[in-house]
């Protein structure tokens, strides 16, 4: 099983179409979005290409392959807009046999985890920087943002597959990885 992380679209239509030819190129069994979907949000510069009508548009033409979270710029009406359920605060995923935490990053984070068990997996996005890493046992990942990266590093999403998360800008770069002990 093979998973695309994308994460902090905040309404740029530019970003999510070069995220969608990575998607294709990746061939992902299942995506999952990370939250801040279509709003730029109020500390955030306007993305290049917002066009949140036409990021809804893009979104729902892949609604069947989508597993997706709330991020804290994403309200009910954008859920009218989708036609894929997105205001869950997290997901609960199983893959090759580990417990995997899915949820934006803006209640529980990597500095205020969940209660998960040693080996269990937690993704969030939120702060638009790439992490690979491990925390009391439990590994902890962020995929960065397609749209608004920040701390100097590049747009970027992530890869869960076969024992491994990258994170991959667009140019095809790898930024981070981290292996899973068996």
């Amino acid at each position: 099983m093979k998973l695309m992380l994308i994460s902090d679209i905040h309404g740029s239509s530019a970003w999510l179409d070069r995220a969608m030819a990575k998607a294709a190129e990746e061939q992902p069994d299942q995506m999952i979005m990370l939250g801040d979907f279509l709003y730029h949000g109020p500390r955030n510069p306007l993305p290049d290409g917002y066009d949140p009508k036409q990021v809804a548009a893009t979104l729902n033409e892949h609604k069947h392959n989508l597993i997706a979270v709330r991020g804290n710029c994403d309200a009910e009406v954008d859920q009218m807009l989708l036609e894929f359920p997105m205001m869950a605060d997290y997901a609960m995923l199983y893959l090759e046999g580990r417990r995997i935490y899915v949820t934006h990053g803006h209640g529980y984070s990597i500095e205020q985890l969940p209660p998960l068990a040693p080996g269990d997996v937690f993704i969030q996005g939120h702060t638009h920087v790439p992490v690979a890493d491990v925390k009391d046992g439990i590994y902890v990942l962020n995929p960065g943002s397609i749209a608004l990266p920040k701390e100097n590093f590049p747009n970027s999403y992530g890869i869960l597959k076969a024992g491994a998360f990258i994170v991959k800008d667009f140019a095809g770069e790898i930024i981070k990885r981290i292996e899973f002990a068996p």
